[in-house]
């Protein structure tokens, strides 16, 4: 058994290559060999978000607080929130964040493979944010 207790994890500033305005990264758990899973509880600030990425073996959102929106590529940008639970399947490039106007938090969970756990891509436009 390991306890990881509360407020022991360092929090990190979102990084500029994979986030658009300000972001908060507060890592809540990494598994130990042999499993693959790891979370983190992420909060965007109004109109933050994430670049353009994949996940190797998918990724799973429970949205913490806020209103928020996610799309996948050539789909249509959808609105969440408080509660919601979002799945996005291997290898779907995504994009998540805040919505314009009010802050979102979520716990992000996703396993990693050969080490990987998620590949960066471009910046999320203005134009593709506003839809």
């Amino acid at each position: 058994m390991k306890i990881t207790r509360s407020g022991t994890a360092v929090s990190m500033v979102g990084p500029e290559d994979w986030f658009t305005g300000t972001v908060r990264v507060d890592p809540l758990f990494a598994a130990e060999e042999p499993g693959r899973t790891a979370g983190a509880h992420v909060t965007f600030e109004p109109g933050a978000r994430t670049a353009w990425h994949t996940h190797p073996a998918g990724q799973t959102l429970i949205v913490t607080f806020g209103r928020g929106r996610v799309q996948r590529e050539g789909g249509p940008i959808e609105e969440i929130a408080q509660g919601d639970i979002v799945w996005f399947p291997a290898g779907e490039k995504h994009w998540h964040g805040a919505s314009s106007d009010t802050a979102m938090s979520h716990i992000a969970i996703q396993e990693s493979i050969d080490g990987t756990s998620v590949t960066w891509m471009e910046h999320v436009s203005d134009q593709e944010y506003e839809g």
